[in-house]
């Protein structure tokens, strides 16, 4: 059976990675993907306490998170498809300058 430090340790580093992904780049479709790695890395860690307690209420949650991700996500593309069809670009850093 592996340890629950090794779960934790894993959880963190794919929230690091996400999180330096939503923080570094400029792409959209990379910072939804980054988003999601986050929420990943924290069903990893719901469902690696939920085994180590023997509780299921960690499972049940994991499966309302990935529901909530997947609406997420598809609302998320529907934008950034009209977002570039009419920018003709993903970037944020572009898509910042339709205020006003």
């Amino acid at each position: 059976m592996v340890s629950i430090d090794l779960y934790v340790a894993l959880s963190a580093i794919l929230f690091t990675i996400g999180a330096l992904g939503v923080l570094l780049r400029r792409n959209a479709i990379i910072v939804f993907m980054s988003i999601e790695m986050m929420l990943n890395a924290a069903n990893l860690l719901f469902v690696a306490f939920s085994r180590h307690f023997s509780d299921v209420d960690g499972q049940v949650l994991v499966f309302f998170v990935i529901t909530v991700a997947a609406a997420e996500v598809a609302v998320g593309l529907a934008l950034i498809v009209t977002i570039f069809k009419s920018k003709k670009s993903i970037n944020i850093d572009e898509i910042n300058l339709m205020k006003g």
